[in-house]
């Protein structure tokens, strides 16, 4: 076959240089599973319409699954003059089945040959990343189940607020990362549309039954535009801002357990295994894979970034603008699957410290907002309430004491209301399991949640 598939129009041979900036091989050639998964179901294709016969399409996909076994075992040779996936299959094709590799190109074009691969990977790594995202939503449920009855502190602009149940904080992720998996879900739900048969652009003039295609690769629809067909980047767009929403939540979880571990906090020790040490200090203990998480997130921004930016000003239909996309996908894909799957191995190795936790719960005035919900039940209009207890925390500082600390007389110098009562409804088991509304902390509440958790993940 020809070494170019245009060298018709050509009158100079393609320069080395060219070859070498325009070929996308070192990226595209992951996609060659999909490129000949496509190619056998256009071959199958072809022969329904009659175009080869069912012979020729047999020896096609016979040649077709023999490269593929090349490529698996490592025996295949890319090269920058073939420029894509595309053009090394197809060539190497003739190798096996002679000319008849000519008519493998018959009735569709790269561009609708590349947006059934890259929506064939999507589909494939959307699925995969949702399945990571179930095991880290176990793995999420497993460490709060297993701390049921731990009390820590709950932080408003990083300041103690009120206390909750370390499993409540946990859960709280769960939530986040099964959005994400939801988000994944959807986005698969809207790739799963099939592009071939656009052709070019303006669709082809051979008779495809382009459902029968469609079914040969799993597909529940068709696109509707040959042109959308071809341009159409969106579901990239949208994995990589799956991605990065997900990366979001890492990230937070991440800050969470690098502050947690200091010594400065000592809420929770990582395993051994998941953190290194220093060159020149014996004593250090790092938490590495938090830190390289966090970091993590700014490269998948940047790949939704990139994505957006090569996008935003393209006119319809493809442009060779477009050859860009692989990169930002394949890298924030596999750079979103590593945390994750580093995640869900260190998360049921992470050991919290309650003895830690539950003092941290108990200093630092973590209980007037209960001391107001108290007044409030004996009468008290809850923002007359809030300036009470305002005064007797600042009274409380003065003193260098909690406000459970306090005298019966001294907290009633600030309301006559104030009983022997206040003292139960101050300590930190009440504070926790009087939170009775749904979705609240209170041990019982958690526990339900729980339950409700393992049943919306089956």
């Amino acid at each position: 076959m020809s070494q170019k598939p245009w060298d018709g129009r050509f009158s100079e041979e393609t320069d080395r240089v060219v070859e070498a900036f325009t070929s996308s091989i070192d990226i595209d050639r992951h996609l060659y599973k999909y490129d000949i998964e496509g190619s056998i179901a256009h071959c199958r294709t072809l022969a329904r319409a009659e175009i080869i016969t069912p012979k020729e399409a047999d020896e096609l996909v016979f040649g077709l699954e023999a490269i593929r076994e090349e490529i698996e075992t490592e025996k295949f040779e890319y090269k920058d003059s073939l420029e894509d996936i595309h053009m090394h299959i197809e060539d190497r094709l003739s190798t096996y089945v002679g000319s008849l590799s000519r008519k493998l190109h018959t009735a569709r074009s790269r561009n609708d040959q590349i947006a059934l691969d890259i929506r064939l990977y999507v589909k494939d790594q959307g699925g995969k990343i949702a399945g990571h995202l179930r095991d880290l939503c176990n793995a999420f449920t497993d460490l709060a189940e297993k701390n049921i009855d731990v009390v820590m502190p709950g932080y408003t602009h990083l300041q103690r607020a009120q206390p909750v149940l370390f499993a409540h904080h946990m859960m709280a992720y769960f939530e986040m990362f099964l959005r994400d998996k939801s988000r994944f879900e959807n986005c698969v739900e809207r790739v799963d549309v099939m592009p071939l048969g656009s052709a070019a652009l303006a669709g082809t003039t051979y008779p495809l039954d382009r459902s029968y295609t469609a079914e040969l690769l799993g597909f529940s629809a068709v696109s509707e535009n040959s042109m959308d067909a071809v341009s159409d980047r969106d579901f990239i767009m949208e994995m990589l801002s799956c991605a990065s929403i997900c990366m979001v939540h890492l990230s937070r979880f991440s800050e969470e357990l690098v502050l947690w571990a200091s010594t400065e906090f000592s809420f929770v020790d990582l395993p051994d295994a998941f953190c290194t040490g220093s060159s020149i200090m014996p004593q250090k203990k790092n938490p590495d894979i938090p830190e390289l998480v966090r970091g993590k997130t700014g490269r998948v921004f940047g790949s939704l970034t990139a994505m957006l930016t090569v996008m935003k000003s393209l006119p319809l239909a493809y442009n060779r603008d477009m050859q860009e996309d692989k990169g930002p996908l394949m890298d924030a894909v596999d750079t979103l699957r590593a945390c994750l799957d580093i995640y869900v191995r260190m998360l049921p190795k992470i050991t919290v410290n309650r003895n830690v936790t539950e003092s941290a719960s108990g200093r630092g005035y973590l209980n007037a907002t209960d001391m107001a919900d108290y007044l409030v039940e004996k009468g008290m209009p809850f923002r007359e309430a809030h300036g009470c207890v305002g005064k007797a925390v600042a009274f409380a500082l003065g003193e260098k004491k909690e406000l459970h600390e306090l005298d019966l007389s001294e907290l009633k110098f600030f309301s006559s209301l104030i009983e022997d009562d206040i003292y139960p409804a101050l300590s930190v088991k009440q504070m926790i399991d009087r939170r009775k509304t749904y979705g609240g902390t209170a041990t019982q509440n958690v526990r339900d949640a729980i339950v409700r958790a393992r049943k919306r993940l089956s």
